[in-house]
């Protein structure tokens, strides 16, 4: 389905004049967005920064508000991308009855010394608890009782309606359905505990299956979908990379790997920040499990693949165990840039449902910087020549000292 990124037809990454990047031919550019909540800004700076340089993936997948922000790329056409986010974000981070700050005060609280800050964040992640987000959800009223029976769709202390109306309102699904880029996003079906992708190449998607993937339980409903009930997919798995790398047939893959917990991070002395690095650590390790498991594999199957063209073609089409291997082996290369929000010292445990304005512009401010600072390194974009023909890149990292 995906063809060569951008019509380019080799060459290595390269960096235009203009700031636009010539990719090597590659045959999928993939957006892989992952669950982190308020953090979600980050995933849409990244896209802005990929725009910038001219890079439209031909493939996004997403779990939880990964599978929103997909929705919204995906939804529109190019040129209107960044002002459909940019809408979406800035309805979201509006309280969903009372009236905002002024943006002067809301900015100067933001903005002043740590402990105001602090205090002025924490405010601001109680008012999301007690109140909601506009276009996004709303506190039940009267709240459920947690004892009594009921709809599957409304147990939960938050109606997510809004969020319906919100996503119908700035995509367009029949473009999402034309399969003009691919479109997968992760639930877990409740009744089975079975992880699930809805995508665009095996189903028509509507705005159910995106909120399906972001239905965090208790404080969203399981979403029904024909007749069955979903959950956040980052129950099960918070990054879906393994999806993009693993389908078949396999196809030569730059994916960038947008992560919103780092798995680095400071041994907490305090049980607030014991909470918020739990969070870090529970929803980033299966990322960095998933991209080993992936390098090795394809480690495995490149080297296969090396060995066999030593073996004469006679002996590789007659002998079984050449045909078994030739059936597992994969000369295809992947290269993952990894992009990871890195936490600020401000930040609690509840970052994550902290939906203030400016920190949402903090949070997109963040993501346009680490993926123009990645840029900067056209290199990076590279098909990997090792033994593995997977290679794996991260500004935090690769520039550490």
């Amino acid at each position: 389905m995906a063809g060569s990124a951008n019509g380019n037809n080799g060459g290595n990454g390269d960096a235009h004049g203009d700031g636009r990047i010539r990719l090597p031919a590659y045959e999928t550019v993939a957006l892989v967005l992952q669950g982190g909540g308020a953090l979600g800004a980050y995933q849409a700076g990244v896209y802005q920064g990929l725009e910038e340089s001219g890079i439209q993936p031909t493939w996004i997948a997403g779990i939880s508000i990964g599978a929103l922000d997909t929705a919204l790329i995906a939804g529109n056409p190019p040129e209107r991308r960044i002002e459909r986010l940019c809408e979406f974000w800035e309805t979201v981070c509006t309280p969903a009855y009372g009236p905002p700050l002024l943006p002067f005060i809301e900015q100067a609280l933001f903005h002043s010394n740590e402990v105001i800050r602090k205090g002025f964040t924490a405010w601001q992640a109680m008012q999301t608890v007690l109140e909601g987000q506009k276009g996004f959800f709303v506190p039940r009223m009267p709240p459920p009782s947690p004892l009594s029976s009921g709809d599957p769709a409304t147990a939960s202390w938050y109606d997510t309606r809004p969020l319906k109306a919100t996503l119908e309102r700035l995509c367009d699904f029949d473009r999402i359905n034309q399969g003009g880029m691919r479109v997968s996003v992760g639930a877990v079906n409740v009744k089975s505990g079975n992880f699930t992708y809805f995508d665009n190449v095996k189903q028509t998607l509507r705005a159910e299956h995106f909120m399906a993937s972001g239905a965090l339980p208790p404080g969203f409903a399981a979403v029904e979908i024909d007749g069955e009930y979903y959950w956040d997919g980052g129950l099960m798995s918070n990054t879906p990379l393994a999806r993009v790398l693993q389908t078949t047939p396999r196809q030569d893959t730059l994916a960038f790997q947008v992560d919103l917990w780092s798995a680095s991070g400071p041994v907490p002395d305090n049980l607030t920040d014991v909470e918020g690095r739990h969070k870090d650590i529970q929803y980033s390790s299966r990322t960095r499990m998933v991209t080993d498991m992936l390098q090795r594999s394809q480690r495995f199957r490149h080297v296969l693949s090396e060995v066999l063209e030593r073996v004469p073609a006679e002996i590789r089409e007659t002998d079984h165990w050449c045909r078994v291997a030739s059936e597992m082996a994969s000369s295809k290369r992947y290269n993952v840039v990894h992009l990871i929000y890195q936490a600020k010292e401000y930040e609690g445990h509840f970052k994550d449902f902290q939906f203030g304005l400016s920190t949402m512009r903090e949070h997109w401010e963040s993501g346009l910087t680490d993926i123009r600072r990645t840029l900067d390194h056209p290199e990076w974009l590279d098909l990997p020549e090792n033994d593995a023909g997977f290679v794996t890149h991260d500004i935090h990292r690769d520039q550490r000292p």
